[in-house]
């Protein structure tokens, strides 16, 4: 008889063991091949109801972003504000204790109409869906209401939300971003001057930093602007930092089409960028200056708050 080697003795025994225990073990549960989020702390949708129990221990505050779906020119997503609101919330949530309740995608949008997948909302509707949320928040023990509204079109309405929790319900509400300014530092980071607003150089290169792979730079353009002549006249103000001149520039421009003012973005741009400067300049760098810059502030404005009026008064 061949006398048989120890070594190939050994690796077959450790091979038979190694298929054995694969035999044995349970198979490896299906899972959706879409499906990439991690949990986030302190962000609903992923919590637990034991979970917001334990939260609400910690804190009596909740930011509600206030966004919009609509169009971000070429190569931005149509859920831009939606996603750069509620990540900016996230942020802010993982470095101090607060509440990220998202409610609604869509918001007011009647002048982008005229580019496809924007969803606009009446005002009222909006409002009415937030008013009645944080009602329903209020109900569980949350009482501080922090409205982040991450598209410019929503101004009035989060103000409205703001005044209703204030004036209708034992809530306390401020808009996030004014309540933030006092504590806002510059950004280190500064563009090229000029007009730039709606998908441009400053929004994409947030997005960027935010949401890096649903931006497609590689068809990026910005379009020439086609302002009415008075409103092209009154623009060097507004880059400016005219008050004035924005507040009634702004007041005029980026209006639906039923209002028959000319200032709808398909009016004034063909790729639905409103911005004069050349987006491909956006960068994630900018994105991430831009971002910390409000993140901090927000943080540094809650965490006043909290000192101001500590939780568990009534």
């Amino acid at each position: 008889m061949k006398r048989v080697n120890a070594a190939v003795v050994m690796v077959c025994v450790l091979s038979a063991s190694t298929l054995l225990a694969q035999a044995q073990a349970p198979a490896a549960a299906p899972a959706n091949p879409l499906w990439h989020e991690q949990k986030v702390k302190n962000y609903l949708p992923h919590m637990t109801s034991p979970e917001v129990a334990d939260l609400l221990t910690r804190t009596d505050m909740v930011i509600l972003p206030v966004a919009s779906l609509e169009q971000h020119g070429l190569h931005g997503p149509i859920g831009t504000d939606f996603l750069s609101g509620l990540e900016r919330a996230k942020l802010i949530a993982q470095k101090t204790d607060v509440l990220v309740a998202p409610i609604l995608f869509p918001g007011n949008s009647p002048y982008h109409m005229a580019f496809p997948g924007t969803i606009t909302l009446p005002a009222e509707t909006i409002q009415l869906v937030f008013f009645q949320a944080a009602q329903s928040l209020l109900a569980h023990g949350f009482k501080r209401f922090l409205i982040l509204n991450s598209h410019g079109g929503n101004a009035s309405i989060s103000q409205y939300v703001v005044d209703r929790i204030n004036q209708e319900t034992g809530g306390i509400a401020v808009e996030l971003d004014d309540a933030a300014q006092p504590f806002r530092m510059r950004a280190t980071r500064q563009g090229a001057p000029g007009f730039d607003r709606h998908g441009g150089v400053s929004e994409t290169s947030r997005s960027l930093y935010l949401t890096p792979n649903l931006v497609n730079m590689s068809v990026a353009r910005t379009a020439p602007l086609t302002l009415l002549p008075h409103l092209q006249k009154m623009l060097p103000e507004v880059v400016a930092g005219d008050p004035t001149a924005t507040r009634v520039f702004l007041a005029e421009a980026l209006k639906a089409a039923a209002t028959g003012k000319g200032t709808s973005t398909k009016d004034m741009t063909a790729t639905g960028v409103w911005s004069a400067l050349d987006v491909k300049a956006a960068t994630a760098e900018r994105g991430r200056d831009e971002t910390e810059a409000s993140v901090n502030a927000a943080v540094a404005f809650i965490e006043r708050w909290k000192q101001l009026r500590p939780l568990g008064i009534k």
